[in-house]
């Protein structure tokens, strides 16, 4: 198996508002989420969240702690939210096992103990995409299916908007210390989510797109409201979205996105919001 990470440092708006192309790709962008027999992460100081991927294929892989954590286990210090975006797999923690259909979810506490990933059939890799951030205690493990979700369906077909937002590692749910997590699909026909925009600036973000066809893109837009800016992406990528940035998107097709937040409350409601015409 093979660990790859690198560190993102954060940005002030004013000088985000003056990146080019390039620079915005660089810093908010992460192309490379899943790779056979890889851990790939990124370590975002933004509220210090982890955005990773775990694709086992050939072999079992392990969460290595990695050195910027400066802990015995990846855990020691952190709570960790898993999709599995893949064919069936296990995470194991510690002694005990989770086994995890398409779209299901895994909480893990904080506390020091071996995490591995594993997929059921080689020829249908699980695809393991987490977010984890700091913890100040130790809250139980728990898997965590749509059936657990707090749905929330929203937006319209007229509006191009018409979605189910699943909240699943959410505190009505069950209890974290920091970290949210939950899934938007988008109904066929429709292609923008998060509108209105808002930000929050109690918490940041980070999304994942997937199911999203080969030949179709998502167009992700981040900025201060009147400062907008956009990046194009493909299937099974994911961006950072600061605490003082929107995070919308539009679409040439339908979609499913992974939302996870880190910060200084669990309020979901807690949201500063723009009117689309107001958006510049």
């Amino acid at each position: 198996m093979k660990t790859n990470y690198e560190v993102r440092y954060a940005a002030h708006p004013d000088d985000a508002k003056c990146y080019d192309t390039e620079r915005l790709r660089r810093d908010f962008l992460i192309e490379r989420v899943f790779a056979a027999d890889e851990v790939n992460m990124v370590y975002s100081m933004y509220d210090r969240m982890i955005v990773g991927g775990a694709m086992p294929v050939a072999e079992t892989l392990r969460l290595e702690a990695i050195d910027p954590l400066k802990a015995p286990c990846f855990l020691t210090r952190r709570e960790m939210g898993i999709f599995n975006v893949g064919g069936a797999g296990t995470v194991r923690a510690g002694e005990k096992e989770y086994r995890l259909g398409y779209k299901e979810a895994l909480y893990l506490g904080m506390g020091d103990r071996e995490v591995t990933f594993a997929s059921d059939d080689a020829s249908a890799p699980a695809r393991f995409y987490f977010n984890s951030v700091g913890a100040h205690c130790t809250y139980p493990d728990r898997k965590v299916t749509k059936a657990d979700a707090v749905v929330a369906h929203m937006g319209s077909l007229e509006g191009s908007n018409e979605r189910d937002i699943n909240k699943m590692i959410v505190s009505q749910v069950l209890p974290t210390c920091r970290l949210q997590m939950g899934m938007t699909e988008l109904a066929p026909g429709s292609v923008w989510n998060t509108m209105p925009a808002h930000i929050h600036s109690r918490r940041m973000e980070a999304y994942f797109y997937f199911e999203v066809p080969e030949d179709q893109a998502v167009c992700h837009f981040m900025g201060e409201p009147h400062q907008t800016r956009h990046i194009w992406m493909r299937g099974e990528q994911a961006v950072l979205s600061p605490e003082w940035s929107i995070h919308s998107a539009a679409a040439t097709h339908n979609y499913t996105f992974i939302w996870g937040m880190g910060g200084e409350n669990l309020d979901y409601g807690d949201q500063d919001f723009f009117a689309i015409t107001d958006l510049r």
